[in-house]
């Protein structure tokens, strides 16, 4: 038996934010990083609460790879507010961190479930429509993927206006998350007819339009349909889970400091030759997946594997005409540290939840000699 539930409700489109003048609000705390509350940029929320004279409080120490310590920061500040509604506004971290906030706030107190408004802030994490929550402990260097359906935001805006000033670097980043988000979904063990219609669509959105956004940020149309595949790439990862290449990242992410998209986007030519058995000498049920997805970017060859080969390339073309490295001896990571910190990232991508609907089961040396590939790009 399979399982499909939509209970975010979503307003997309321009000026969707006015939606906050009809929801029933109260006592209300919003979470964003530092970034948004001095660029001015909280005031299109705040003003909106003024006008409808709604009190309000603001917690803007949300940094990049949210950490335990900030969740628990978060916490006590809720605590002396009480608040009734949620704002998260910002990238996946300020949403990630919100929804963890307002879960152990829920259970601390037997609070019932507050209402929870996502407005993202990139186009990547799909955060806003999942019930996932990446959290890093700084002092084990190790991302924790927490999963709840109670984190499930209960309403999203994608008011792309956001959107617009996002730096090409970190618009690639997210927008490789995307597809990332989709390929993983449509290959997971859990994919079904509801969750593959979304991961279709997102992958047809990412690649027509993430190079057209890279180059030009103000490309509106292009913003807008980035800022939906992401939502749909969301929705599609929550009721199919994802895989390797997710657990993989969240490891090597909490090790080292790369944004979470660029790991993914690294990682993946790799999951998917592994995924699809590219360097085996039989053909696999994955295999067949990966040449669907292939066909969705317009690409295919003679037989499977040279078609899924072909989507590899598509992968790292894209990637090169964006900016994103192709192995670890591009980025500024000592490449010492990382080969002395393999087996360390293996276990712990084995143990995270992504792990386990991977298309393909891994084992702890499957996944050093992944990133023994990524090391050099071989």
């Amino acid at each position: 038996m399979q399982e499909f539930a939509m209970k975010t409700k979503i307003y997309m489109g321009t000026a969707s934010l006015e939606k906050l003048k009809d929801l029933d609000l109260e006592n209300t705390f919003i979470i964003c990083d530092p970034f948004m509350e001095k660029s001015g940029k909280i005031n299109t929320i705040t003003s909106i609460l003024k006008e409808r004279n709604i009190n309000y409080s603001v917690f803007s120490k949300i940094v990049p790879n949210p950490t335990i310590d900030i969740v628990a920061q978060g916490l006590e500040e809720m605590k002396r507010i009480n608040p009734t509604t949620v704002i998260a506004f910002g990238g996946g971290s300020a949403i990630d961190s919100a929804k963890a906030i307002c879960k152990v706030y829920e259970e601390i107190n037997n609070f019932e479930k507050m209402l929870l408004i996502a407005i993202p802030t990139t186009s990547g994490t799909g955060s806003e429509v999942t019930e996932f929550s990446v959290i890093t402990d700084p002092k084990l260097k190790v991302k924790y993927a927490l999963v709840d359906e109670e984190m499930l935001p209960d309403i999203a805006i994608l008011d792309s206006q956001f959107t617009v000033s996002v730096p090409s670097n970190i618009t690639a980043d997210t927008g490789m998350d995307v597809l990332t988000h989709a390929i993983e979904a449509y290959v997971s063990t859990k994919s079904g007819d509801f969750s593959d219609a979304f991961a279709e669509k997102a992958i047809k959105l990412v690649n027509k339009y993430l190079i057209d956004v890279v180059k030009d940020g103000s490309n509106i149309k292009a913003r807008e349909h980035m800022h939906n595949a992401s939502a749909m790439a969301g929705i599609a990862f929550n009721a199919a889970s994802l895989g390797i290449c997710h657990s993989m990242a969240h490891s090597l992410g909490g090790r080292f400091n790369l944004s979470h998209g660029r790991i993914n986007a690294m990682l993946l030519p790799y999951i998917i030759s592994y995924n699809a058995g590219l360097e085996e000498d039989n053909e696999n049920s994955t295999l067949d997946r990966y040449v669907e997805i292939s066909k969705l970017m317009g690409i295919s060859h003679g037989t499977k594997k040279a078609t899924v080969h072909g989507l590899i390339r598509e992968i790292r073309k894209i990637m090169k005409k964006i900016g994103i490295p192709l192995s670890i001896k591009e980025t500024n990571i000592d490449l010492e540290e990382y080969r002395n910190s393999i087996k360390e990232m293996a276990k712990n991508a084995l143990k995270d939840n992504c792990t386990i609907t991977n298309p393909r089961q891994a084992s702890e040396e499957d996944i050093e000699k992944i990133y023994l590939r990524l090391l050099n790009g071989a």
